[in-house]
């Protein structure tokens, strides 16, 4: 095999664990709130080491709250295989330590981004402020910290949260933004959504911003091998490169593979065997270096 068919890095996938007395929920969640009993790295293992040599960014899970200790006991164990994307609260009601300094604590266990919901995902943070969502000190400190110590700021969001970020970027623009789930933009019933795929696109005018390309399982038909989706991968590689564009499965998440046994190689194939308008190159970089020189190479 060659570094291209044997080295998969997944930018995006969820993890928990079902030994609740080590790993505790954070106070107010229950097990009946998790999408699956549990789903560990060696679920995702399962079904992706057939495919070769695998690495994964272990995205906090909100049922653990600020409690990181599952995946920065997991990226200690190997930190080859695994980094991870964090949660620090950019605003709060209550006394909490900055935002920024515990950005850099947590990036030194491994935990290279952080991530930020946009004002309009079901759970504002402006405070009813949606147009100036990140108008706060602590998401001030955030773009700060991650502008000086190269950590990402991952946001999971909607198209219209962009204007506020567009501000953000441009204020901060060596600052590493990464957008989660292509920003919410979605083939909906077989129809196109051009204006949407267009208004992505305008953000590869910032170059901080980092793309993750997926769940492919949730852009489109659902059904593998996800052909319906290969004008949308065009387009959007077109706009920011793949050095910008990371490949995510959301393992884990709350939109579920039909068979993860078939469907997660079929993701695969999308991009290596399916997407002709891509160099070896180009598929190199998306299901791997994009994300390995960002999360790994420190």
């Amino acid at each position: 095999m060659n570094e291209l068919t044997d080295h998969i890095i997944d930018a995006h996938i969820h993890v928990w664990s079902p030994d609740f007395d080590r790993y505790p929920l954070s106070p107010g969640f229950t097990r009946d709130d998790l999408w699956l009993p549990s789903f560990t790295p060696d679920d995702h293992f399962a079904y992706s080491h057939s495919l070769g040599k695998v690495r994964l960014n272990l995205v906090q899970m909100t049922w653990y709250g600020l409690d990181h200790r599952y995946i920065l006991d997991l990226i200690a164990s190997d930190p080859t295989t695994y980094t991870g994307t964090g949660i620090v609260p950019g605003v709060s009601d209550v006394s909490l330590a900055d935002p920024g300094k515990t950005m850099h604590a947590l990036s030194e266990g491994g935990i290279r981004a952080f991530r930020v919901r946009g004002g309009k995902t079901g759970r504002p943070t402006a405070f009813g402020r949606a147009n100036r969502w990140l108008d706060y000190p602590g998401y001030e400190a955030m773009f700060k910290t991650g502008a000086e110590h190269n950590l990402g700021l991952s946001f999971l969001m909607g198209l219209d949260d962009l204007p506020d970020l567009i501000r953000m970027c441009r204020r901060f623009p060596a600052t590493p933004v990464i957008l989660d789930h292509l920003c919410g933009v979605r083939i909906r019933d077989g129809v196109w959504p051009e204006q949407e795929i267009r208004a992505l696109c305008r953000m590869a005018r910032y170059p901080g911003i980092m793309l993750k390309l997926g769940p492919f399982q949730a852009l489109g038909d659902g059904k593998a091998p996800y052909l319906d989706l290969l004008p949308l991968i065009e387009r959007v590689v077109d706009a920011f490169g793949p050095e910008r564009i990371m490949w995510e499965s959301d393992s884990g998440g709350p939109v579920v593979m039909q068979d993860p046994h078939t469907d997660f190689a079929a993701s695969i194939a999308l991009i290596r065997e399916h997407a002709d308008f891509l160099s070896a190159s180009d598929k190199q970089q998306i299901l791997v270096k994009t994300a390995e020189d960002f999360f790994f190479k420190r």
